[in-house]
């Protein structure tokens, strides 16, 4: 059993990590951060952990060493700070943007500002299993993925690797608590209640992940990637309109995507063709960290529409860095991640 523990315990991400932890038979939850809630007990941010756990939030400040260190703050910090946090812990896991990014130049365009610790870039894995688990297997430092990276990426691997793809258009829909537990005039209730909102049509951050991970040009990546707020609280939905180098049809969309994801534990492909639920949605994969796949085929426009959905909190975020933990720690990958979400909820 390792120690860990939680810098910035108190966000939404931060709870979800604790939760996984809480229930994982290899690893003891030693210390969790936060300085606005500092003395307060976990349950008083987090109350579905009543029950569950006496830890107080500490400082930073009075942060110990441990075998493994979550880093959930804010994007900006954890780069300022990583030669510190390198002293506390052998393996850190960063959940913020702050490492995602191998280009040292890539951090004014998208983040606007320069990277003060570019040294650090290279030891850090982007953290995605099924794309770099025998990198993940090796490493001591692993960064996080954008939620809405994710989800695009895991449905556009396939394809993308093969070549088979000319051009995508892809829109993201998303839930509140993408934006976090801090409230801002865009969650206010009377303002986010009931909205169907596009944020960002264009120049997401996320697109600079999708960039690197998918090897494309970055001044044509032929992608392009629009983000929407929809009114649910959990959850991301990529609906990927890709424009194919030439025909394909369906046998050949389900070998590309079961050679690549049939052995996988969290990537489920969804082939049904009757019921309501013939294409994956997020509603019924909340708490869980499985990313669904299904699509369609449109072959008088040489177009196959990809469709993946996730938790965002999860398969986003806290699920799957605890994946990307299990992976580096030689445990089985499935481990405080069984969870298979609710129906109906």
């Amino acid at each position: 059993m390792i120690q860990a523990a939680i810098v910035g315990a108190s966000g939404y991400v931060g709870g979800e990590l604790l939760r996984l932890l809480l229930a994982h038979p290899q690893v003891q939850v030693t210390q969790i951060t936060s300085e606005t809630y500092a003395g307060q007990y976990a349950y008083f941010v987090h109350p579905n952990l009543r029950g569950r756990t006496d830890l107080r939030f500490g400082r930073l400040a009075d942060l110990n060493p441990c075998d493994l260190l979550f880093l959930a703050l804010p994007h900006g910090h954890a780069m300022e700070q990583i030669e510190g946090f390198a002293t506390m812990a052998e393996r850190i896991i960063d959940l913020s943007a702050d490492f995602r990014l191998k280009n040292p130049s890539d951090y004014q365009p998208w983040y606007e500002r320069q990277h003060p610790a570019p040294h650090w870039l290279d030891r850090f894995v982007y953290g995605v299993p099924e794309l770099h688990r025998e990198q993940l297997a090796q490493a001591h430092y692993a960064s996080g993925t954008g939620c809405n990276a994710i989800v695009t990426l895991l449905a556009l691997w396939p394809l993308y690797r093969r070549g088979v793809v000319r051009e995508t258009v892809v829109e993201v829909k998303v839930g509140s608590s993408e934006g976090g537990h801090e409230p801002s005039p865009a969650s206010h209730h009377p303002e986010r209640s009931g909205v169907i909102r596009t944020y960002a049509p264009v120049g997401h951050r996320h697109l600079a992940e999708l960039i690197q991970e998918l090897g494309l040009n970055p001044q044509q990546p032929g992608l392009h990637f629009s983000v929407t707020s929809v009114d649910i609280v959990r959850g991301a939905l990529a609906t990927c309109h890709c424009l194919l180098q030439h025909p394909l049809d369906e046998r050949d969309v389900w070998q590309f995507y079961r050679e690549d994801y049939g052995a996988e534990p969290f990537v489920r492909l969804v082939r049904s063709k009757r019921g309501i639920h013939r294409y994956p949605e997020p509603k019924i994969l909340s708490g869980s960290n499985y990313c669904d796949i299904g699509f369609a085929v449109d072959p008088a426009q040489q177009r196959l529409v990809i469709i993946a959905a996730i938790d965002n909190l999860m398969k986003g975020a806290a699920g799957t860095a605890v994946q990307a933990m299990n992976v580096m720690m030689g445990w089985p990958e499935t481990l405080a991640l069984d969870f298979p979400g609710l129906h109906p909820i």
